[in-house]
This record gives structure tokens, C-alpha cells and sequence, in this order.
């Protein structure tokens, strides 16, 4: 061990977070890919029992790699929209405990739309931070600093979205990120064309609250944002070579958000397809997006890097399901077999896409049913880098799912419920958007929707697409799910909205 190796040792120990063994093992990289908006069907490959036409309508060549060298779940789950889901992934957390329940952007200013019928909580709209110095902030230790101060270089690219503007969550360096590539407070994107300099004028100034900065050296060179990421992330790993750390790499795509703009790398091959424009352009951004997985892969691969690399490929959650300027077809289909999309509690907007390639560990080409959520990310990377201790200030929901990929019975994953608490009215509208709560456990699936007291009681197993409320015959079944979805809401300080008329809250699912 060098000098450089032993410093870094001796602080992680002093940290408390030192990894078991450090001096004997290579402790691996790490790279989680993350898809932003990307439903469950957004692929070539096939995360149900059977093949779909979306399956057969996307190319994505490097995902079914991934998938043929890893570990697929069938029904990993994440947040109905973007901000919770990429909370509850830096902290551990689950939705309802955060409460950074809807997407965050200006500071101390909601995103929610109004209702007529019910007043919204006072959740935490300007994210999440390491410190506590601003309201209605969660406040948090990030892995990402866990794993710098336990000897990692952090590497941040794409989209960020944990913290308003003008907040200290806003900058993903204030999280532990060594180097942070477009990170701001913006959940999405102005463009993706470099001919409209990725949302700027041409004095360089941004034209929308949504502009892409840091990536001028692009501007006007045919370059899609995708691509540019792709190129900017590489950079960043070849850098990263020149050091004695393990890397770990958070590439967090913008695609494939709206604005559904044409990657002309791919679009005309779409429509050669037969596909009309607006699906030929959103397969071109999905293929996009999987090239830059490939590109990826490849250069871990040239650089010796692949067989020490972790890969955690996921979306963040549904596809967008409820908008037909930019999805063809009925509204709320996108995700068959699935039901709804992106902001809804049904499955089509929260199950995602997720795949695990941890060489010499998960066994290539596997499918695993368990069902896993998105704040088991926390615990789970940080076993992967062998961070055994850490000190933090909030609790941890979610569960190290290593032991799964190990191909391990884990009665922690199969005996526990998954929670969600969405009391908030977001952008959209459709089947199971807005004012709602949810708990899965095994087989059954409970919403409770907060201004009616409505009950839906799912079988998804047997009804993947939720098209058989089983309430009424099942009532047994519907008091067990909601006294246990009231108590955990409650043990997490959730919030919840209350009536205009009385000023009442909404009652709890088990009231």
C-alpha cells in the first residue's frame, strides 16, 4: 500500500466509515445509470413474462448486454415523479419520511397545482440538504459523501434535482461530488439540439429556466445533448484514471424527458420502421440514451476497468403516460401492460426498469422477482463499496439489497411494505394521479386516495395492469393493508392534505 492508499485509509477510519478489509481487497467502482422519465416498456428488453410492442418497438442493444452480463428486476419500484425519487436515492429515506413530495425548482415556491377540493401540506419544496440552514429543507448525509470520505472520487453528470435554486442542495458538490457536469436545480432540459445552444442565445445567456450550462464548447456542432454528456462523463473517467481511488460515476441522463426532441443519429431509422414521427422521435432519445450506455461499457472495457466496475442501470420513474402532444397513442397506455404513467400510483408510474452487473458476484443473465425500491440504493451501495459503519442523521428505510444479488434468501425484502405518499397535485392528470397513498406487500397492492376515502385493493400478480378492484371482496384484506399503510405514515411523520370546507385533515387510510 502507498502512502496516498494509507492516508485515505486512515481518514475513512477516523470517519468511522473504513471499508472491512480495504487493504486486502480492490474495493470496485461504482456507476449508477439513471433514465430519467423511462417507463418499464422503454426498452427492447423485456422486464415481464412476455414480450410487448413497445419491447419490439425500442432498440436498445446495450441494455440487453447489460442485462445478459447482470441481474434484472422485474418489480423494482421507484417515486411517481423525478425530486422523490432522486431524494430518497441520497438519503436512504422513503418518500412519506423526506417529504420532498412533488418536483422541486424555485426557492420557497411549491410546484403543486391547485385543488378545489382539499389544501396541499407544507412539504419540503426546497429539497435536500446536508445542513440544516434553510425551511422546509430535509435535511440528510449523503452516500456520495460517505463514499468520498471513505476514500472514493465522485463524479456527477446530467441531471441533479434535489435542491430549489438558490439553496445549498441545489449544487451536487455540496453532496460530495468531486466534479458535477450540468447539475443544477433544473429538472429537465430546454432543449437537446447544440443549434439552440441547449437553451441559450447566441450572447450565451440562458432563455429558459431550464437551459443546460457548462456545455459551450458544443454549442453548434450537431452534438445532442445526450452525446455531449456521454463525452463529458468519458472525460471525466479519463481523468479519474490518474488517481488512486475508486471512482464512482453518477450518470443521470436527461433523456428521455420532454421535450421529445429528434437525436438524428436514430430518428430516420424509426421512421423507416414505420413509426410515426412522435414515437420515432422518443425511440431515437431512448436509443440515444442506450448508446451512451454502450459507450460507456466499452471504454471500462478498453481501460481494464469493467471487470471492477458495479453497474446499477434504472429509471427514476414511469413513463410519461398522460401528455399526447408528445406520445402517440391513447392516453395512459404508454406503459402497458402496465396502467397509467409518470405521477401516478399505479404500476405504470412507479415500476422501473432495473439492472445489476457486479462481476464475479451476480450471476449473468438472471431475472429476480423481489420486489426492491429506490432508498435501498443508500444502503446497498455503500455495502458494495464495503462502508460497513456510518454515522448519520436521518433514518434509513431503505434495505442493502446485496444480499439478493448474491443469490441469497433475505427475509428483510420478501416479509416487508413498500410505502408512497403523494399528497400533492402535480402537473398531470389520469388514472391514479394526485392526493394519494399506496402499500405493496407480497402480492397485494392497496391505494387510498386522501379527498374521496376511496379504496382500490389490487392483486398484481395476478392482474398486472390493475383492472380488478378487489375491495369490496377482499375487506379483510383492505383493513389489514390500510392499518398498516396508516401506521407506517404516521411512524414517518407523514404529511397530509386537509378539506377547504372544514379545515379538517383528510383522514389516514385506517381511520
Amino acid at each position: 500500500m502507498n502512502l496516498k492508499q494509507a492516508t485515505i485509509l486512515a481518514a475513512a477510519a477516523t470517519l468511522g466509515c473504513a471499508p472491512a478489509h480495504a487493504e486486502q481487497q480492490k474495493r470496485p467502482n461504482i456507476l449508477v445509470f439513471l433514465v430519467d422519465d423511462m417507463g418499464w416498456q422503454d426498452t427492447s428488453v423485456a422486464f415481464w413474462d412476455r414480450r410487448t410492442r413497445y419491447n419490439d418497438m425500442y432498440e436498445t442493444p446495450n441494455m440487453e448486454r447489460l442485462a445478459s452480463e447482470g441481474m434484472m428486476f422485474t418489480q423494482a419500484y421507484a417515486c411517481p415523479i423525478s425530486s422523490p425519487t432522486r431524494c430518497s436515492l441520497m438519503t436512504g429515506m422513503n418518500m412519506a419520511r423526506h417529504r420532498v413530495t412533488n418536483w422541486t425548482l424555485e426557492r420557497d415556491k411549491t410546484t403543486d397545482h391547485e385543488s378545489d377540493v382539499v389544501t396541499l401540506p407544507d412539504w419540503n419544496y426546497n429539497g435536500i440538504a446536508q445542513v440544516d440552514a434553510l425551511n422546509n429543507t430535509a435535511v440528510a448525509k449523503s452516500f456520495v459523501q460517505i463514499l468520498k470520505d471513505s476514500g472514493y472520487h465522485t463524479i456527477h453528470c446530467g441531471k441533479a434535482h434535489w435542491g430549489a435554486k438558490d439553496t445549498p442542495g441545489e449544487n451536487p458538490c455540496h453532496f460530495g461530488f468531486d466534479v458535477n457536469i450540468t447539475g443544477t436545480a433544473a429538472g429537465g432540459v430546454a432543449t437537446y439540439l447544440s443549434e439552440r445552444n441547449y437553451g441559450h442565445d447566441r450572447d450565451g445567456k440562458p432563455n429558459s429556466r431550464m437551459s443546460t450550462p457548462g456545455l459551450e464548447k458544443y454549442w453548434g456542432t450537431g452534438t445532442f445533448l445526450t452525446e455531449a454528456l456521454t463525452q463529458e462523463a468519458i472525460g471525466a473517467l479519463e481523468k479519474a484514471k490518474k488517481y488512486e481511488q475508486p471512482f464512482y460515476l453518477y450518470m443521470s441522463h436527461y433523456a428521455v424527458h420532454i421535450p421529445i426532441d429528434k437525436d438524428m443519429r436514430f430518428f430516420p431509422k424509426y421512421v423507416r420502421k414505420g413509426l410515426s414521427d412522435k414515437d420515432a422521435a422518443y425511440a431515437s432519445l431512448v436509443e440515444g440514451m442506450d448508446k451512451s450506455l454502450g459507450d460507456i461499457m466499452n471504454w471500462l472495457q478498453r481501460n481494464g476497468e469493467a471487470e471492477n466496475t458495479i453497474i446499477i442501470f434504472l429509471g427514476d420513474n414511469g413513463g410519461l403516460a398522460c401528455s399526447p402532444e408528445f406520445r402517440e397513442g391513447e392516453p395512459f397506455t404508454q406503459n402497458a401492460p402496465l396502467l397509467s404513467g409518470k405521477g401516478s400510483l399505479y404500476e405504470g408510474g412507479i415500476r422501473v426498469p432495473f439492472i445489476v452487473k457486479w462481476s464475479d458476484t451476480v450471476k449473468p443473465g438472471t431475472r429476480n422477482a423481489s420486489s426492491i425500491i429506490i432508498e435501498d440504493l443508500y444502503p446497498t451501495i455503500l455495502d458494495m463499496a464495503g462502508v460497513k459503519q456510518y454515522n448519520v442523521p436521518q433514518t434509513i428505510d431503505g434495505v442493502s439489497i446485496v444480499p439478493t444479488l448474491k443469490g441469497k434468501a433475505d427475509s428483510r425484502i420478501a416479509d416487508r411494505s413498500l410505502i408512497w405518499n403523494f399528497p400533492n397535485v402535480w402537473d398531470g392528470y389520469g388514472p391514479g394521479i394526485n392526493l394519494n397513498c399506496a402499500i405493496r406487500r407480497g402480492d397485494w397492492k392497496l391505494i387510498y386516495y386522501y379527498a374521496t376515502g376511496h379504496k382500490e385493493l389490487f392483486n398484481i400478480a395476478q392482474d398486472i395492469s390493475e383492472s380488478r378492484n378487489l375491495a369490496e371482496q377482499y375487506p379483510a384484506k383492505v383493513k389489514q393493508l390500510s392499518a398498516e399503510l396508516g401506521k407506517k405514515l404516521r411512524s414517518m411523520n407523514a404529511q397530509r392534505p386537509s378539506f377547504k370546507t372544514t379545515g379538517a385533515a383528510c383522514k389516514w387510510p385506517d381511520e
